[in-house]
């Protein structure tokens, strides 16, 4: 067996959905896409929401959580191989979750911060970057972050909706809270991990997503013997 694919959990996400192709050529063949640039403002926006919550109670998340703490923010973890039947290669887990949550009753939840609004049909799509987190903290490589067992995964989401003037004269912006629950399906991920290993075991990529920018610059370019 060839040595095992680094899954990142937002690329399991972000990028397979886009562009399984582009996906497949970053990790069999290392060709990545440019990078784009990421404004500044969100993620000076993330901090300040994980450092407001560290430490606060459960209730301060969401009202219908079991009682706990925020304990944990911005670690990394890296997971044991997944090996699946009938297939060829294998792969691990490695990324940095936003957020844990340790219950009263000694389980975990995992907790991804969002800047924007969440609705329920985000739930499937974000699914899998939390559990690919899940899966890492209760299947941790030896010497690797832990925390085991994982009862809740969610979207914690703080969308700007007004300002004010505050005391001292400066702007603050009133944001409104919302919790999105993401039902625990472990082995729903462990089958779309087995379709993704599928398709790296592919002799070649697959067919670009259809609104993949970067694919359709590379199939102009050839278009013009560029």
């Amino acid at each position: 067996m060839s040595s095992p694919y680094k899954l990142s959990p937002s690329e399991l996400t972000f990028l397979w959905d886009e562009c399984p192709r582009c996906f497949y050529l970053k990790q069999v063949h290392g060709i990545t896409r440019p990078a784009a640039p990421f404004p500044k403002i969100f993620g000076r926006i993330d901090k300040l929401m994980k450092a407001f919550f560290q430490d606060q109670p459960t209730s301060e998340v969401a009202p219908a959580l079991p009682a706990g703490r925020v304990r944990f923010a911005e670690r990394w973890v890296t997971s044991a191989p997944i090996e699946l039947p009938g297939r060829a290669s294998s792969a691990y887990i490695r990324g940095v979750f936003d957020t844990a949550i340790e219950f009263d009753d000694g389980s975990y939840g995992v907790v991804d911060f969002k800047t924007s609004e969440t609705k329920p049909e985000h739930a499937a799509f974000y699914s899998r970057q939390l559990h690919a987190y899940a899966y890492a903290l209760q299947n941790p490589k030896q010497g690797a972050f832990a925390l085991s067992p994982i009862t809740r995964l969610g979207l914690l989401s703080v969308e700007p909706v007004a300002m004010e003037r505050a005391v001292d004269g400066r702007l603050a912006y009133l944001g409104t809270v919302t919790w999105l629950e993401i039902p625990l399906q472990p082995e729903g991920f462990l089958a779309f991990i087995d379709a993704v290993l599928q398709v790296l075991d592919r002799p070649e990529p697959p067919d670009p997503g259809p609104t993949c920018t970067y694919c359709l610059y590379r199939l102009k370019s050839r278009e013009h013997g560029l």
